[in-house]
C-alpha cells in the first residue's frame, strides 16, 4: 500500500474526509463523509458497563439454522424469569454518522460507531425486556453465531447455550423450509456455513451445550440443566409453553410442531450411509458419526 493511500484510510477512518484525484488536472478535494465499514471500526468492550449497559446477563441460543431453536426459545419463554422473543436481528441494526462534525462531537464522547451500535442494541432488546416485565432477555436468532464475537465484546456478561442438531436433520428441514429456493446439495452446504459460525463459537466462548434430539426426547432433564446453568429455578409448566404470539417464517419456525404448544418427538436420525459427504466432518466431531 503507498503512503497516499495509507494517508487517505486513515482520514476516512478518523475524520470522515477522503481525499481523491480529479481529472488530469491534478487536483483533489475532500468527498462527503462515507459511513465506515463496520470491519474498519474498533469494537471494544462498554467502556463503563453500569452507565453504558442497561441489561444484565443476557442469553443467547448459538445454534444453526432449524436446529430447534425456535422450540427452545418457546420452552424458555414459558419460564417466569425468562423473556425469549421472536428472532430479532439485533446485529443487523447499523448506525451512520450524517455529517463529519456528527463524528467528531461523539468522539469527543468518547464514542465511535460500533460503541454507538452496541448502545441501540442493548437499548432495543432492554425495552423488550422491560415491557415483558421479567428479569432476563433471550434472543435467538441463528445468524448471531456469525457474530458471536462481537455479541461477547457487546454484553461482557452473557450467557451462551449452543444448540446442536444433527447436521445431516439440519440440511434436510433447510431443504424443507424452501425447497424452490434450495436444493438438497445446496441446503446442506448453507446449512454448513452456520454449523462451522456455532462451532466457532462454541470453541471461543463458555457456555452450556444442548441437543435438540435430548430435548424432544426428555424435554425436562434438558430443560432442567438448563435452569442450572442460568441460575433459575426449574418450572414444569416450560414442558406446555401453549400459543405463540408470533408465529412466521423469517423470524423463528412457523410449522406444526410449534404452533402444538408442547414438545413433540423429533424426527428419526438419519441412517450414517445418507449424510452427505460435505457433513460427515462435522457429523464425526459433534458426536454423531464415530
Amino acid at each position: 500500500m503507498s503512503w497516499q493511500r495509507k494517508i487517505n484510510k486513515a482520514l476516512v477512518r478518523f475524520t470522515g474526509i477522503q481525499i481523491h484525484r480529479v481529472g488530469n488536472q491534478g487536483i483533489v478535494k475532500a468527498s462527503a463523509p462515507t459511513p465506515a465499514k463496520p470491519s474498519d471500526v474498533e469494537v471494544r468492550p462498554p467502556a463503563d458497563p453500569r452507565a453504558d449497559r442497561l441489561l444484565t446477563a443476557p442469553v443467547f441460543i448459538i445454534s444453526p439454522v432449524r436446529s430447534g431453536s425456535t422450540l427452545l426459545r418457546a420452552i424458555l419463554n414459558a419460564h417466569s424469569a425468562l423473556h425469549a422473543p421472536h428472532e430479532l436481528h439485533v446485529r443487523r441494526l447499523r448506525v451512520d454518522f450524517g455529517t463529519n462534525l456528527a463524528q467528531k462531537a461523539m468522539a469527543a464522547l468518547g464514542h465511535n460507531q460500533a460503541d454507538l451500535e452496541h448502545l441501540l442494541w442493548d437499548r432495543v432488546l432492554h425495552r423488550e425486556l422491560h415491557r415483558s416485565g421479567k428479569r432476563f432477555i433471550v434472543d435467538k436468532t441463528p445468524a448471531n453465531a456469525f457474530a458471536h464475537e462481537r455479541i461477547a465484546t457487546c454484553w461482557p456478561d452473557a450467557r451462551f447455550v449452543f444448540l446442536l442438531r444433527h447436521p445431516a436433520s439440519i440440511a434436510t428441514s433447510w431443504h424443507e423450509a424452501s425447497p424452490d429456493k434450495r436444493t438438497p446439495e445446496e441446503a446442506a452446504l448453507d446449512a454448513l456455513r452456520y454449523m462451522k459460525a456455532v462451532q466457532r463459537a462454541k470453541a471461543a466462548l463458555p457456555g452450556l451445550t444442548v441437543r435438540y434430539e435430548d430435548l424432544s426426547a426428555d424435554p425436562e432433564r434438558v430443560t432442567r440443566e438448563i435452569c442450572a446453568f442460568l441460575g433459575l429455578d426449574w418450572e414444569p409448566q416450560m414442558l406446555s409453553y401453549g400459543e405463540q404470539t408470533v408465529i412466521q417464517k423469517g423470524l423463528g419456525d412457523w410449522r406444526d410442531k410449534i404452533r402444538s404448544g408442547t414438545v413433540q418427538p423429533g424426527r428419526e436420525l438419519p441412517d450414517p450411509e445418507s449424510i452427505p459427504e460435505s457433513l460427515k466432518p462435522i457429523s464425526r466431531s459433534w458426536g454423531y458419526l464415530p
